[in-house]
């Protein structure tokens, strides 16, 4: 034991030797960074300051907006900061914030998914009681409970990771400190409790994923009942965007469960970890701001108050 060396440091991902190409990567980057935020912040920023979307839905999308800025944040800036820098070191602590945080908001994003489509169900199945079941105090307790749930898995599972030093390497094959290549860094101890960790959570995963289901079936089946057609298309019009923002979630889970070989540093190693990383906070307030007439009617107004300031 005595001549085995506690790693303190972690190496990131060297995408490319040339300098040239570094600082490109570090500007595109910046550049998907740059455009979720505002994507993301000026959603939030209206949903808060419009008094028309001060509803259930409005309020579960403002969340997931958040979700999204604070996702992102907490792995692209510093791959910026170290290719702009000609850096590939992270230290322990920045690898453990960075595993936890992720943990956290990907966790949290799913669970408020599977309410979000609960609530879309409640909307579109039970019109008449959908203000006496999704009262502002029980959006406020569920949005509360996806955060706490979030939180204690993230808690256990990063428990889990980091319970015993590393000292196999230090040479992480991904240009943040992704759950699969810190597994492969791990003892084999943590490696068979990291294994219990996920057996157990996959009967809550599955759980979840059957509410999810089991909702848009009911949902579409409603739907397709209704004889009034400008009924059936304000019904889809609420769901679709949530429901392609689940589809996208579920393709980023089996990206970063499948896509990836936590062994080696590859093209598509990046090219599948930046997908499942940038493209759902990047792409989501496209989806709700192009599909949803609400939030487009919302920003033309806070839009046309500010024009109106010199």
């Amino acid at each position: 034991m005595g001549n085995l060396t506690i790693i303190t440091e972690l190496l990131l991902m060297d995408i490319t030797s040339s300098r040239e190409l570094q600082v490109l990567q570090g500007l595109l980057f910046l550049m998907i960074y740059l455009g979720s935020t505002a994507g993301n912040l000026l959603t939030l920023t209206v949903i808060i300051t419009d008094k028309h979307l001060h509803f259930p839905m409005f309020f579960f999308i403002a969340n997931l907006s958040l979700l999204d800025f604070c996702c992102i944040s907490v792995t692209v800036p510093k791959s910026v900061l170290n290719s702009l820098m000609d850096s590939k070191v992270i230290s322990l602590r920045e690898c453990v914030t960075q595993v936890f945080l992720f943990i956290l908001f990907g966790v949290t994003e799913f669970f408020l998914l599977v309410v979000m489509s609960y609530d879309r169900y409640v909307a579109i199945c039970h019109p008449l009681h959908y203000h006496l079941i999704m009262t502002p105090r029980l959006c406020t307790q569920i949005s509360g409970g996806t955060w706490a749930s979030g939180l204690v898995y993230s808690a256990i599972h990063t428990g889990t990771l980091f319970s015993l030093p590393f000292t196999k390497s230090n040479v992480v094959h991904q240009f943040f400190c992704d759950i699969p290549q810190i597994l492969s860094l791990s003892s084999q101890s943590v490696q068979f409790s990291e294994t219990v960790v996920l057996a157990v959570s996959a009967g809550l995963v599955v759980i979840c994923f059957v509410v999810l289901f089991t909702s848009y079936v009911h949902i579409f089946s409603t739907v397709l009942r209704t004889k009034s057609m400008e009924a059936r298309n304000k019904a889809l019009s609420t769901c679709s965007p949530q429901l392609a923002t689940v589809i996208l979630f579920i393709i980023s889970v089996i990206f970063d469960a499948f896509g990836i070989n936590p062994n080696v540093s590859s093209v598509q190693n990046l090219l599948t970890s930046v997908f499942y990383s940038t493209v759902p906070a990047f792409v989501n307030p496209i989806i709700f701001s192009l599909r949803n007439k609400e939030i487009k009617s919302a920003l033309g107004r806070m839009l046309f108050r500010y024009s109106k300031f010199p």
